[in-house]
């Protein structure tokens, strides 16, 4: 049985904090980040709003920078990429900007927060294999000057949800 999307009837106050954002702005987001390569003409026959409205729309939120780049979805595991994995690391503070540097030159590295709790850094690293990734946290991340310890924690099951703040 296929549901008909329900949007917020009223938003969150953070959605209200900077800019004015009102329901077809929150359908257009919703419907964007569903599928971000749905054509403006077949948007506003499913949301019954004129196209000339929804481009408009669409600019403003991009001009306000809520919409920032479309892009796409890839099957990492058609790359061969077999092994996701989150890697909390603590560092000397000292070579913060060093350490930095060094995990942007590394490719396997996908992102990189600096965050609050029992790490000063998690980072997302995709490689082929076990092998791969314990080579990877070893001798590229854990050789690196600066880096006291790391934790790696490999993926099991991703599920990705619907933004609530978009939904009801």
């Amino acid at each position: 049985m296929c549901r008909k999307p329900t949007y917020i009837k009223s938003k969150p106050d953070f959605l209200n904090t900077m800019h004015r954002f009102d329901d077809l702005d929150m359908k257009l987001l919703y419907e964007l980040t569903a599928d971000g390569s749905i054509s403006v003409p077949t948007l506003s026959k499913k949301l019954g709003i004129n196209a000339s409205v929804l481009y408009s729309r669409i600019k403003r939120l991009m001009k306000k920078k809520l919409i920032k780049k479309f892009t796409i979805e890839i099957d990492d595991s058609l790359l061969g990429i077999g092994v996701k994995a989150s890697v909390g690391i603590n560092r000397d503070p000292k070579f913060k900007d060093a350490i930095h540097k060094q995990f942007m030159q590394t490719a396997e590295i996908v992102s990189i927060s600096e965050i609050t709790g029992r790490f000063d850094i998690m980072i997302n690293v995709y490689a082929r294999s076990l092998e791969d990734l314990h080579t990877i946290v070893i001798e590229k991340i854990g050789k690196i000057e600066g880096i006291q310890n790391t934790e790696t924690f490999v993926e099991l099951q991703k599920t990705d949800k619907d933004p609530t703040y978009l939904i009801q």
